[in-house]
């Protein structure tokens, strides 16, 4: 019977003692950690990548922007409506042999090159007229700014009723014709007094 009490009384104090270890909390448990709340109105944003991609520069404008870039002054319409002016008035006159109403309009290389058409023609006795029934269509082609010098380019689609008498031929002969040809006309932006001038033309299709 003795010995029964004494066992019952080391197994009270081995429980007492392994109750004492296990029973005690290790370390920081998840309720020892304080929730700080939120301010009021606070917003939470979702989070963002963090990137290395260098930020996006705005490009030069082109075209007709880069024109009025330059030239707050320049309006599209505006100047399509004198150099339509300029392309009766050049056509007309270069018929003519008009060399002053040419000199104005016209840079170096075309003034040269329409001088020796109108030089050769007078020396051959040969006399031409041009009319334009209606005014010639024109679309801008191409436009850019290259240094100082703005450059367009304008496509001119019209109907003429042309001329020509030979130095043998007692009457003229006259014949309709239609004309489809790019003329580049360039201006000096440096220049507040300069004025856009014929620097090219080719032919181009109806």
């Amino acid at each position: 019977m003795l010995q029964l009490i004494l066992l019952a009384a080391v197994a009270a104090v081995a429980l007492f003692q392994l109750y004492a270890v296990l029973g005690r909390r290790m370390g920081r448990q998840p309720e020892d950690r304080t929730v700080q709340p939120e301010p009021a109105g606070a917003v939470r944003r979702p989070a963002v990548p963090l990137t290395t991609e260098p930020a996006a520069t705005e490009e030069a404008p082109g075209g007709l922007a880069a024109v009025r870039a330059r030239d707050p002054g320049f309006d599209p319409q505006v100047f399509l409506a004198n150099v339509r002016s300029a392309y009766r008035t050049i056509v007309t006159a270069y018929a003519a042999g008009d060399r002053e109403a040419l000199a104005p309009l016209l840079g170096p290389e075309v003034l040269a090159a329409f001088e020796a058409g109108i030089a050769e023609r007078e020396a051959a006795g040969r006399e031409e007229s041009v009319d334009m029934p209606h005014p010639p269509r024109s679309d801008v082609e191409h436009a850019e700014v290259e240094g100082d010098l703005a450059r367009i380019s304008v496509r001119f689609l019209g109907e003429l009723v042309q001329s020509v008498k030979a130095a043998d031929e007692a009457e003229p002969r006259s014949f309709e014709r239609r004309t489809a040809e790019v003329w580049t006309f360039e201006k000096d932006l440096s220049d507040r007094n300069a004025a856009w001038r014929l620097a090219g033309v080719d032919v181009a299709e109806a």
